[in-house]
């Protein structure tokens, strides 16, 4: 034990007295209290860390921090296990904040934070008698010249900037051995503990993030990099403005090239741009700072940063040899906008982020205001290269089996196996799929609203000629958050462009935001913001066709201009009616026309309102079994009433043309109107698939495959129509195109069974061979035979084999005693 020197009284929380023993420092000699860690003094406890962790990295050997624990903010703390010396220095810390007591003019009354290299204090200032915040040198007289140092750069560089976004400097002093200065006390506190309590919304951290970068491009003009930004170096005040603090990593830009330790880790590694983590002074820049504003920004976006290992060691490699996930794979919330720019930002290369903290900000604000923003995605090469150069052993892999895949299909091709190969050609210019508008409404029975306006506007670019607009069936299915491969659905849709858009309707008003992107190349082409009143809404949808129209040079023809022109209803009631009515026609077709019979009674004159009416009255007709007569009564009345008041309504004469179809079997009569309503709404791929079918009754089987075909260009996701093409071909003997058709329909719905069963027909039709039909059977499930189809098809090639008992047999197992299917015919139909 080392020898006893004296006691030391103090004030204890109970104001009792207590007896503090002092040994001698088992390494210098110096005087150290007996609960000393290690039995060292502050000073040799600092010596040891800092001639340990600064040098090996230095020398290039990281894993002399690969003990240092990072959390999940990306702080780094120090595992007290295997970095000992590391946890003396912050006890030292600790204790020596709390001998403090009083400094000079300043009356120390709580600790509020941990910079860098010294410990905060709210204090008050007794000679102005003012709260302030006071930061002290973390080791007060025990520290070294080189942190004294460090400590007085940190001040000299805040205190030379005087911005609303930088936390201003009162004073800078020593006393006691011990280096401070005071700041304005900010009352919010930090951005790393106020996001920790509740996370913030993507619009309000961009928005802080173009903030604090024009902060930091004024401390760049005035020649100083800041080098740790980091949330816990932003404070907010009580308004949520921010402040930006710590200057402790400052380095005066025209001191630069007079530097000589350029192999000197600073900063936080979370936050850390990779020119830090490599330690070359000489390369820190401007965007260096960039990295770490790009960095806040990803951590406030995602709730994690970039990079975060178990270790400063793993953060550090994660940082080196990988790159950020997207961020929208961590918040589908985030756009493709926000996200690509928050990745130029976390470039490895410092030449390829932004080229300086003004132009982060200025991206960010053409964000904020829906207009193209300045940055590019990476391209698919560029990735791909990066991919490669930090993972060579799976490049090297993945090269392999390319080649092997590659040889693969050039037997399969010379076997020809494969007899016609697929050629895809790229999609027109003029086409354009609406996608889901995401309901950003607090009251989420508004995404119903939310559908109504993006169908609206659907139903409004369907009316140009000039392009090709996809259905709103196909594109349902993009309709759940999450990441849009915006170059996957320009090839499954067959466009060149792609609209997104969000809904927020708030009381009375409507805030409608729409992008256009270039979905082949993931480049924005136009954007938009509507704020308005829902009375003010109506005639949205026509005034949004036209501007895309014109975007994409689209031409109109007058009588489209002027129909586009045209507001629906002047009633703002019946409107939102109608909207929510056309977001509920995909999920509930009965309350979607109560709903429509609603905004027709509040507006007599809504044409448009009894038009849909009558469609999904006729549409429920067609589609169920029982007595259809009421509905369709229902929708012949709406359809005259809808052309009473509005003759040249496309709407109304598909209307009556599916009255004339489902009800009277007037397939001639019905041939007409949907000829007029194809004129005035020629995207609408309903109307092909109605045509098609009455071509189909009348024989014209080629003319029938055509309408199938336009159909499924504007609808391309739709099972059904595919597979009614194969049906046609199967019934022209054109055996190669009902396989194509059958297997796109299954390539939709891999779950489909027509289809299934239309291969097995088509084994015994084209090649004569039951037996390969029978095994195409036999693999589908008989519980997915719902209806008897299955069933019938069995029994069908049953009795082709003329092997009567097993006909006999599908019909005994077959649960029900009806083959809905079939039209409802009995078994003893079969039997018989």
């Amino acid at each position: 034990m080392g020898k006893f020197y004296g006691v030391q009284k103090g004030a204890c929380a109970n104001d009792s007295t207590m007896i503090r023993v002092i040994r001698i420092c088992r390494k210098c000699g110096a005087k150290v209290f007996s609960d000393a860690p290690e039995g060292l003094c502050a000073r040799c406890v600092l010596k040891i860390a800092l001639a340990t962790l600064p040098e090996a990295v230095a020398e290039g050997d990281l894993s002399a921090v690969a003990s240092a624990k990072a959390d999940d903010s990306g702080r780094v703390e120090q595992s007290a296990g295997e970095d000992r010396a590391s946890a003396s220095q912050d006890k030292t810390t600790v204790r020596a904040a709390e001998l403090l007591g009083e400094l000079g003019d300043y009356e120390l009354l709580e600790e509020i934070g941990r910079g860098g290299q010294g410990v905060v204090f709210r204090a008050r200032q007794k000679s102005l008698n003012r709260i302030v915040a006071l930061k002290v040198i973390g080791l007060g007289q025990w520290a070294s010249k080189a942190h004294l140092k460090r400590f007085r750069r940190e001040a000299e560089a805040a205190a030379s900037l005087e911005h609303p976004g930088i936390v201003p400097i009162h004073e800078v002093g020593e006393r006691d051995g011990s280096c401070y200065f005071s700041m304005k006390f900010i009352e919010g506190g930090q951005l790393d503990e106020i996001v920790r309590r509740e996370p913030m919304p993507i619009r309000q951290a961009a928005e802080l993030i173009a903030k604090v970068a024009r902060t930091v491009h004024y401390a760049h003009e005035h020649g100083i990099l800041h080098r740790d930004i980091k949330p816990g170096n932003i404070l907010l005040d009580a308004e949520g403005e921010p402040h930006l603090t710590d200057f402790g990593l400052a380095r005066l830009l025209e001191t630069e090239s007079t530097v000589t330790r350029t192999l000197e880790v600073l900063g936080t590694p979370s936050y850390m741009a990779p020119e830090q983590a490599l330690g070359e002074n000489a390369a820190v820049s401007s965007a260096t700072d960039v990295y770490g504003l790009g960095a806040v920004l990803y951590q406030l976006l995602t709730g994690q940063p970039p990079f975060a290992g178990g270790t400063t060691y793993e953060t550090i490699k994660l940082l080196l040899d990988t790159e950020p996930r997207q961020p929208r794979l961590l918040n589908p919330k985030i756009d493709r906008d926000l996200s690509t720019i928050c990745l130029k930002c976390l470039e490895k290369d410092p030449k390829r982020r932004y080229s300086s903290a003004l132009a982060l900000a200025e991206d960010l604000e053409r964000w904020f205001k829906h207009e193209p923003i300045q940055a590019s995605r990476a391209g698919v090469f560029t990735r791909g290269r990066k991919w490669v150069r930090r993972n060579p052993t799976s490049a090297l892999l993945a090269a392999s089996l390319v080649a092997l895949a590659a040889a693969s299909g050039w037997i399969v091709w010379k076997s020809e196996l494969i007899r016609q190969p697929v050629t895809t050609s790229p999609p027109p210019d003029k086409s354009i799929a609406v996608l889901p508008f995401e309901n950003f409404s607090d009251n989420k029975e508004n995404s119903y609203f939310a559908a109504g306006i993006q169908d609206d506007v659907l139903t409004s670019l369907a009316q140009i000629h000039d392009l090709k607009v996809i259905s709103r069936a196909s594109v349902m299915v993009y309709e759940k958050p999450g990441v849009r491969n915006m170059r996957e659905i320009s090839q499954a849709l067959g466009v060149a462009n792609v609209l997104e858009g969000s809904v927020r309707r708030t009381g009375n008003r409507v805030l409608v935001n729409v992008q256009l992107i270039d979905a082949r190349n993931d480049r924005h082409i136009w954007a938009e913001r509507y704020d308005r009143a829902v009375a003010d809404s109506i005639g949205l949808q026509g005034e949004l066709a036209t501007q895309i129209a014109s975007v994409l040079k689209a031409k109109l023809a007058p009588e489209e201009k002027a129909r586009l022109g045209v507001e629906p209803t002047a009633n703002s009631e019946a409107y939102v009616l109608y909207l929510t009515a056309l977001g509920k026609e995909g999920t509930d077709w009965i309350a979607a026309e109560q709903l429509y019979v609603q905004a027709a009674a509040v507006d007599p004159t809504f044409a448009l309102a009894y038009a849909r009416a009558s469609i999904l009255n006729s549409s429920i007709a067609g589609s169920t079994t029982g007595d259809h007569r009421a509905p369709m009564a229902k929708a012949r009345a709406q359809a005259e009433v809808a052309l009473g008041l509005s003759p040249n309504l496309g709407e109304a004469h598909l209307a009556l043309g599916l009255c004339l179809y489902w009800g009277d079997k007037n397939y001639d009569a019905a041939l007409k109107e949907f000829e007029v309503a194809a004129a005035t709404s020629p995207n609408n791929a309903e109307i092909y698939i109605y045509v098609a079918g009455i071509y189909r009754r009348q024989g014209r089987w080629r003319e029938s495959v055509a309408s199938f075909q336009r159909a499924l260009s504007l609808d391309p996701r739709n099972r059904s129509v595919a597979f009614n093409a194969g049906n046609n071909h199967l019934f022209m003997r054109d055996w190669p195109a009902a396989a194509a058709d059958y297997n796109r329909a299954l390539g939709i719905s891999p779950d489909f069974l027509r289809p299934k069963i239309g291969l097995a027909y088509l084994e015994v039709f084209r090649n004569g061979n039951p037996a390969a039909a029978r095994k195409i059977l036999e693999n589908i499930p008989a519980a997915s035979d719902r209806n008897g189809l299955l069933a019938a098809a069995r029994w069908d090639l049953a009795m082709l084999e003329r092997d009567y008992a097993a006909a006999e047999k599908v019909l005994t197992d077959f649960p029900l005693e009806d083959f809905p299917s079939a039209g409802d015919a009995p078994k003893t139909f079969y039997q018989g």
